[in-house]
C-alpha cells in the first residue's frame, strides 16, 4: 500500500478521533477582539502549537506581536521538493446575540451531519482537516513536500500586525505556494476553488451644518440640513444602471474574459433562491451582469449606517447639526485604496454644496487579488478535488475579503491556493455558526491529496 493510501485509510478509520479533537479546539474562545479574552487567545495559539508539534513539525514558535501571537511552524525535510506555505487563522468572530444560539457558542454539538459552534466554519474546522492531514501523512513516512505554517490570531480585526511579522520573517516563509485553508465550496456536491476575492476600503462620512442642533420651527427652510444633504449625496453615488459614479472608479477594474463568464455560469445558482436567502422582494445591481458575476467580479459601493439627529423613542423636533455614514467598497484586483479615497474625495468636492462643510476618514483599505489558475499547485488541487468529490470542481470569484492573500501577492510574490471546505449557508460571523461534517472529512482527504500531487 502506499503512503498516499495508507494516509486516505488512516484518517477514515480516525473520525470519531478527529472529531473529539476538533470539539476541543472548539471550546476555546478565542475571541481577538474583545480584551477580556486575550488569554482565551493565547490559550488557543499554544494549543495549536501542541497540534503542529503532535503531526510532526520539527520547528514550533509562539511568536509574540504587538497584540496576538503568530503560531510558526516547519518541517523540510524533502529536499528538491516544493515548498508550501499553509495560512489559517485561530481567532473567531463575538458570538453575540448569545439568546439567537440553538445551543452555547462554545459548547460544539453535533445536531444532524453538522456540528455547531463558533469558529466550527471560520476557520477553526478548515485548519484543523490540514493539519489532521499532515499528522496522517507523516506517519506514513517523510511528506512527500516541505511545509511552513503561518497561523494568526488577528485574522477577525483585520490582521493589523500579520504584515510587520512578514517583514520581520521574510527569508522564513520563502515557499513556492501559498494554502490558505480560509475558503469554501459551493455545496456538498460541488467543489469550487476560489481564484479571486474583492479588497475593501471603508470610510466614514461627516457632514456639518449648523453649530449645533437647532429648533426646526424657527430655523427650518432657512438653513440646508446636513442629514438631508447626506442622503442626497449618497443616492447620487449611484446611477439608474447601478453603476458607481466617483470620477474614474472603474478605469481599473479588469474586465471578464468570456472563459470566466462560462466558469461563473456553471456554477448551481438560482436567483429566486438568492432572494428568499436575503428575504427581499427583488435583486438589484450593476446592469449587464449576472447576480454571481456582480458579486465576485464587480466592485460595489455600500452604505453600511446612517446616523444623525434625533433617533431616539417619540418626536423631538431638531434640525441636527451633523449627519455621519459609513461607506465601505469592495474592491476587485487593480483597483487600489487609496486611489478609491482620493476618487470618493474628488466626487464630494463637486457634489457638496457650500451650505454645509464635509470630513473624510478613511478606517481601513486592502487590496483584491486575483491568482493564476494554470499554477502547478492550482492544478494539484483541481486533481485533488476530482479525486475525493468525483465531479471536476468549479473555479468561483469570491465577493469578499481576504487581505492575507494579496499581503503574500505583494511581500513574497507568490500566488495563493483557496481550498476549504466551508459553505455559503454556515452562518459564519452570525449566530448557529456550522459545518458541514462530510465535507469536513472530505477537506481531509483533499488536503492529503493536494500534498502528495503537488509533489509529483
Amino acid at each position: 500500500m502506499s503512503g498516499l493510501d495508507a494516509a486516505l485509510e488512516l484518517v477514515r478509520g480516525q473520525r470519531d478521533a478527529h472529531l473529539e479533537q476538533y470539539k476541543e479546539f472548539l471550546r476555546l474562545p478565542s475571541i481577538s477582539t474583545l480584551p477580556q479574552h486575550k488569554a482565551d487567545v493565547e490559550r488557543t495559539a499554544a494549543w495549536v502549537a501542541d497540534e503542529l508539534r503532535r503531526a510532526g513539525m520539527t520547528t514550533v514558535e509562539i511568536v509574540p506581536t504587538a497584540c496576538h501571537p503568530v503560531v510558526y511552524a516547519e518541517w523540510l525535510g524533502a529536499p528538491g521538493k516544493p515548498t508550501v506555505l499553509v495560512y489559517g487563522h485561530y481567532d473567531v468572530q463575538p458570538a453575540d446575540p448569545l439568546g439567537e444560539w440553538v445551543s452555547p457558542p462554545f459548547d460544539p454539538q453535533v445536531r444532524g451531519e453538522n456540528i455547531y459552534a463558533r469558529g466550527a466554519s471560520d476557520m477553526k474546522g478548515q485548519i484543523f482537516a490540514q493539519i489532521k492531514a499532515v499528522e496522517a501523512l507523516m506517519k506514513q513516512g517523510p511528506l512527500p513536500v516541505n511545509i511552513k505554517y503561518m497561523i494568526e490570531g488577528e485574522e477577525e480585526i483585520g490582521s493589523p500586525n500579520l504584515g510587520a511579522f512578514i517583514d520581520a520573517h521574510r527569508g522564513q516563509l520563502t515557499c513556492d505556494a501559498v494554502l490558505n485553508c480560509d475558503a469554501g465550496i459551493h455545496r456538498p456536491d460541488v467543489p469550487g476553488i476560489i481564484y479571486s476575492l474583492r479588497g475593501l476600503a471603508y470610510f466614514e462620512l461627516e457632514v456639518h451644518g449648523p453649530k449645533t442642533d437647532l429648533h426646526s420651527g424657527l430655523f427650518g427652510g432657512s438653513i440646508h440640513n446636513p442629514a438631508q444633504v447626506l442622503c442626497e449625496l449618497i443616492a447620487g453615488m449611484h446611477d439608474e444602471h447601478g453603476r458607481v459614479t466617483l470620477p474614474g472608479f472603474y478605469k481599473n477594474v479588469r474586465p471578464l474574459t468570456p472563459e470566466e463568464r462560462r466558469d461563473l455560469a456553471r456554477l448551481p445558482h438560482s436567483d429566486q433562491e438568492w432572494k428568499e436567502v436575503a428575504g427581499v422582494p427583488a435583486l438589484w445591481g450593476e446592469h449587464g451582469y449576472t447576480t454571481l458575476e456582480r458579486v465576485g467580479a464587480r466592485p460595489t459601493l455600500e452604505v453600511n449606517g446612517i446616523i444623525s439627529g434625533f433617533t431616539g423613542v417619540g418626536s423631538k423636533t431638531v434640525l441636527p447639526a451633523k449627519a455621519m455614514a459609513k461607506i465601505s467598497m469592495r474592491l476587485v484586483a487593480d483597483q487600489d485604496g487609496a486611489e478609491v479615497y482620493d476618487q470618493l474625495s474628488q466626487y464630494l468636492t463637486q457634489r457638496a454644496p457650500a451650505s454645509v462643510t464635509w470630513e473624510l476618514r478613511e478606517l481601513t483599505h486592502g487590496k483584491g487579488a486575483i491568482m493564476d489558475r494554470t499554477t502547478p499547485a492550482m492544478k494539484a488541487a483541481v486533481a485533488a478535488l476530482k479525486e475525493v468529490f468525483g465531479v471536476d470542481p468549479v473555479f468561483k470569484r469570491e465577493g469578499g475579503s481576504v487581505p492575507v492573500v494579496s499581503l503574500l501577492q505583494e511581500k513574497l510574490g507568490v500566488d495563493s491556493v483557496m481550498l476549504g471546505f466551508a459553505m455559503p449557508d454556515d452562518g459564519i460571523h452570525g449566530p448557529n455558526e456550522k459545518q458541514h461534517l462530510p465535507s469536513f472529512y472530505r477537506g481531509i482527504e483533499t488536503y492529503i491529496r493536494f500534498l502528495s500531487g503537488l509533489a509529483m
